[in-house]
């Protein structure tokens, strides 16, 4: 029988996340997930109890990042896989026209939460000497297209970030960053419409995802990968 193991997920209120959160949880594994959502996380919590456990977290807020991973840390395992997932796109727009709030706003969840949730719970694998830390990406971190560029920015940074990691990580240990692929969510359908609707379902898409990302080991440290979704 395959070993169960401990999962963080960021991001769980919707979209990948939850879908992630719900996938791993039916597979017999333990999920640790963080949104903002407060009716997200009453939700998850009253669908899945004990051992899993649900916090509201602002991965943008370094001091709430901290808290909620050493209050993890001090009651249960430490992680296997920690998924930062969490992110927001622009609403389409030339880059000119996206307010200065919105873009920051992007910044501080896209970039500075990947690195506080790498920050707070990277030292917890390498004390225990294994555990990937899986950094979401996008096609768009490794092209671009108009009026995403504050998104794509984020991503490319994503990507440059999690390759450097690896390189500073002991044996045991891996960082990957990871392009889910086109997915119908919510962001799918701000920047694509009604077409988004033609791609799988985020549900769809973590039933393949879940063995792909459990398959994860040192042997991937700074590879960039994308989940694999043949037809």
């Amino acid at each position: 029988m395959a070993r169960k193991r401990v999962v963080v997920v960021t991001g769980v209120s919707r979209g990948l996340g939850r879908a992630l959160a719900d996938e791993l949880i039916e597979r017999g594994h333990r999920v640790y997930g963080c949104c903002r959502s407060s009716q997200a996380v009453q939700e998850l919590r009253e669908r899945h109890g004990s051992p899993h456990d649900f916090r509201i977290v602002d991965v943008s807020a370094d001091d709430e990042v901290r808290q909620w991973a050493e209050g993890l840390l001090q009651t249960g395992p430490a992680p296997d896989l920690v998924l930062n997932n969490a992110a927001l796109i622009n609403r389409n727009a030339p880059l000119w026209e996206v307010p200065p709030d919105e873009f920051s706003r992007l910044i501080d969840v896209n970039i500075k939460g990947v690195y506080y949730v790498a920050r707070h719970f990277l030292p917890a694998l390498i004390r225990q000497g294994r555990g990937v830390l899986v950094n979401f990406s996008s096609g768009w971190g490794r092209s671009t297209s108009a009026e995403v560029a504050p998104y794509c920015a984020s991503k490319w940074a994503v990507e440059g970030l999690t390759q450097a990691l690896a390189e500073e990580l002991p044996d045991g240990v891996a960082a990957v960053p990871l392009n889910p692929g086109i997915i119908h969510t919510e962001m799918l359908k701000s920047c694509f419409g009604a077409d988004a609707s033609s791609y799988p379902s985020a549900q769809e898409w973590a039933r393949r995802a879940v063995p792909f990302l459990l398959s994860l080991s040192r042997q991937h440290n700074g590879q960039p990968l994308t989940v694999p979704f043949g037809t």
